[in-house]
Order: structure tokens, then sequence, then C-alpha cells
């Protein structure tokens, strides 16, 4: 008898949801046939058998989520799983971002009784503040400021308290004692109430006033500390994003219904609000005037077909990306914080977000710059037609450098995308329209497109962002911009 294991997925998946069962109890299953169907983080994924024989019994439920090692069903008279592959050496490289990460050496030895050397600003900045307990009379003092907060809210002590567990910024769960057996904190009822409408536990919080007193300006320096160490947004034990508040209940208005998230549903959740808190966005607005390129695309729109692709306004900008990020590099990177650093990529993956009855699903166009635009209009017609028939593969939604957003075809005026974190940059794009425009002598009718770059502004500034989106503008307007200077 063999057992036929969950296999590996894709790198950071460690788990999916089934939602097509192939195979059944007698059935015979051969090495490399589809036995399900599972809904990953990024998409929805065929798994083939690694075991031939005759299925004997099935261990998995259509709905149930399944992990990275789990048995699926036992077979007779077959052959035994496939061991997993290894991974591969990885070649060394001179790049220090491609590097492994080397321990830090342990510290020197000091002799008994020496004084500690001052930790380095880096060591500060790692650690933790420590919740220290106060003393008796600083609890006793804590508890009657307490109590007095509470009473003037109209709760009670148990409504009051907050929640068992925190999150502090040395990026793992902290356990605090109950509830019921920790001192209650010094603080006045608009702090308490500041805190909870942040998320955070306010016993986590040190107070600089007297006897450890909790001001406004304590929280905010708590947040500030979570922010820049990345802690904000992240996703927690349940994979939610970080200090998440408590909802009210709804049904005490009316009816409701609960779906549960999950698959893409879930990841797009917990990754834009990973990005929206991660990068200081910036949106900037402009309006390009298509009008000659909507002819030209209109007249070569037949030819490009053939080819088995659409000419698409997106297509076309696929191509002015591609030529921009080179001339702009700083747009093609990623900041590194934890070790103050910018990445700049030397090749060009645009992502093209696609809108699927899962929901929003971003597919990756590789080697954007090595391609014609009758090349990419049939890449862009192939990504998008797998993203909604879930053909997806992990690999296929990997490796972006920029990403495209499309609502032309919706509507709207402009918009503000999320910046796909760890990219720096977004572009949309909205629906085009017909506006009158002042050419010196008077208004005539032309194609307006709007454009919203949304981007990182850590590492672009608001100059550099402006000149980045003048030259798309400039090479939709004038293509032979491009070819003169992309």
């Amino acid at each position: 008898m063999a057992e036929f294991k969950l296999p590996e997925l894709g790198e950071n998946i460690a788990a999916g949801d089934l939602v097509r069962l192939m195979i059944a109890p007698g059935d015979t299953v051969a090495e490399g046939q589809p036995v399900m169907e599972l809904e990953t983080d990024k998409a929805v994924i065929e798994v083939p058998s690694t075991v031939a024989g005759t299925i004997k019994e099935v261990k998995v439920k259509q709905g149930q989520k399944l992990k990275v090692g789990e048995v699926i069903f036992t077979t007779e008279n077959g052959a035994k799983a496939a061991p997993a592959p290894t991974a591969p050496a990885q070649p060394a490289t001179s790049k220090q971002e491609s590097a492994p990460p080397q321990a830090a050496p342990a510290p020197p030895e000091r002799p008994k009784g020496a004084a500690a050397p001052p930790p380095s600003k880096e060591l500060v900045q790692a650690q933790p503040e420590t919740i220290e307990e106060p003393g008796s009379s600083t609890r006793e003092l804590a508890a009657a400021s307490w109590r007095m907060a509470a009473q003037a809210e109209g709760k009670t002590e148990a409504q009051a308290l907050p929640p068992d567990k925190y999150v502090i910024p040395v990026r793992q769960e902290v356990q605090l004692p109950p509830s019921d057996q920790r001192g209650p904190a010094p603080a006045s009822p608009s702090v308490r109430r500041l805190a909870r409408e942040l998320g955070i536990d306010i016993h986590a919080v040190r107070g600089s006033g007297e006897a450890g007193r909790i001001s406004e300006e304590d929280i905010k320096v708590y947040v500030k500390g979570l922010v820049t160490s990345g802690i904000v947004g992240g996703p927690s034990p349940a994979g939610a994003p970080f200090a998440q508040p408590t909802l009210p209940d709804f049904s005490k208005w009316g009816a409701v219904e609960r779906e549960s998230m999950r698959g893409v549903r879930r990841k797009t959740a917990v990754h834009l609000s990973q990005a929206w808190n991660t990068v200081p966005h910036v949106t900037q607005h402009d309006k390009a005037d298509v009008t000659g390129l909507e002819e030209l695309r209109k007249k070569y729109s037949a030819e490009v077909e053939k080819s088995g692709g659409k000419l698409t306004v997106t297509a076309i900008i696929l191509k002015i990306i591609a030529a921009a990020l080179k001339k702009f590099p700083q747009f093609n990177s990623s900041v590194d914080l934890a070790n103050e650093a910018v990445i700049y990529k030397q090749y060009y993956n645009v992502g093209i977000a696609v809108d699927t009855d899962r929901g929003l699903l971003v597919p990756v166009i590789k080697d954007v710059d090595k391609k014609n635009v009758t090349q990419l209009a049939a890449d862009l017609a192939q990504i998008s037609k797998k993203a909604r028939d879930k053909k997806l593969t992990p690999e296929e939604m990997e490796g972006g450098t920029f990403t495209i957003t499309n609502l032309g075809g919706i509507g709207g005026t402009s918009f503000t995308p999320i910046v796909n974190h760890p990219e720096v940059a977004i572009l949309g794009m909205s629906r085009s329209r017909m506006e009158p425009v002042w050419n010196g002598k008077e208004f005539e009718p032309r194609l307006m497109l709007p454009l919203s770059l949304s981007y990182d502004h850590r590492i672009v500034d608001g100059a550099d962002a402006a000149r980045f989106l003048r030259w798309v503008v400039e090479a939709l307007e004038e293509p032979f911009v491009m070819a003169l200077n992309g």
C-alpha cells in the first residue's frame, strides 16, 4: 500500500483549500494524473499524483483545508510515492543582496566584574522595551486611577480591560497573563479609547508621566515604533492583518450573513494591508491625449489579432512602461529598509491586475523590454484568460517589478491604486473620454486618457514621479518619443 501526500506547491505556500476532488475509492490512478484542484493564496492549481495503483481510501473531503505533507489517499497494487525532490544548490554569486545572511558573531567575553559596554545603535533598535511591573505604591495609584476612569466611561472592570494578546516590535507574539491577573494601566479614558481605536494593548505601552501614567504621545510613539519596525500590517497567527479591532454584533440591528475569507480573497486582504501599512503612498494624476494613438490602434488591430492577441491600450502601455523603467531605474527597485539599501533590478517584469470572480489576481509578464507590442498583446490575452479560468500557476504570479491596473473598461475618472509591495510603484488607467482641449486658437475634441501613478515615497520623490508620468504621457501622445529615448 502506498500513500499520496500533498507535495510542495511552491515557495511560501504551506496549505490550500480543496475545491475539486477528481478521484474516488476504486478508481485507478497513474503517476502524473491530476487528482484534485487546490486553491492556494495565489491561484487554483491542479495537483498530479506521484503514486500509481487502485485507490483504496480517500482521506479528505471537498472544501477541506489541506496542508503540505497531509495524506490525501492510499493505493494498493501500486508504486510507492516518489521521494520529495531536494532543492538544488544555489550557485555562488558576487552580488551582495543574493548572498545568504551570515550569523552574527558571538560577542567577546568580558572579564568578571567588568561593566558591560553600551549597546550599539542597531542593537538598541532591535530590542523591545521591557514591560516592568510597577511597585506596590505605583500599582495602588494606577488601580485607583483606572477604576475612576472606568466609572467615568460607564464600564465594568471586565469591559474596560483590553485583550489578552498583543504584538510588540520583536516580531513575535507575546502571551500576557489573563485579564484578571494583571494590574490596570494608568491612563485616562481618552487615552485608553485611542489605544483601542488603534488596535493596540495599552499594557504594552510604557508611560512617560508620573507613576508611569500613559499619555496620548506615549501611544503615538509606540505605534510609530511598530510602523518603523514593519510589524504593523504583518500577519497575525490567524493570518489576519495586525491588531484588528473587535467588531460590534451587527445582528443586533438586522439580519446578517457571514462568509469566510479563503484563498485569493484572504491573501489579497492580508497583502494589501501589509502594503498600505508598509509603504508611504503618494498618488499623482495626469492625462494623455491618445487621439492619434487610438487611430493607430484601430488601423493595426486586425494585424495583431492574427497573432492571437488584441491590440489594447494596456498592451501598448506595457512596452512604454518597460522603456520608462530603464530611463527611471528607481521605479524598478525595492526598498530593503532592514539593511538600509535599495535593490535595483536589471530585469523588467510587469504585473497586470486581472479582475476575476475569485478576486484580484496579478499575473506577471516576464521580460517585457525584450518583446514587441504584438508579442505583448498575445501574452496579455493568454495570461488574462488563464487567470479567469483558474489555470495560473504560482510561478506566473511571481517576480514582478512594476504593476499596471486598468479600470477603463468599467469607468471612473481617476483612483488611487495601492503599491504592490515589495515593488515601489503602480500605474492605474481609467476610462478615456472625449474632452474639449484648447489648441491655442480654439477648443477641439480630443480623446483623453486619465493616468494615476502611486509610488513609495521612501525611494521616489514627487518630482521624479512627475517626470516619470510625464514621460509616459508624452510616449502615448508621440510614440516616436519612446523610439527616440526608450
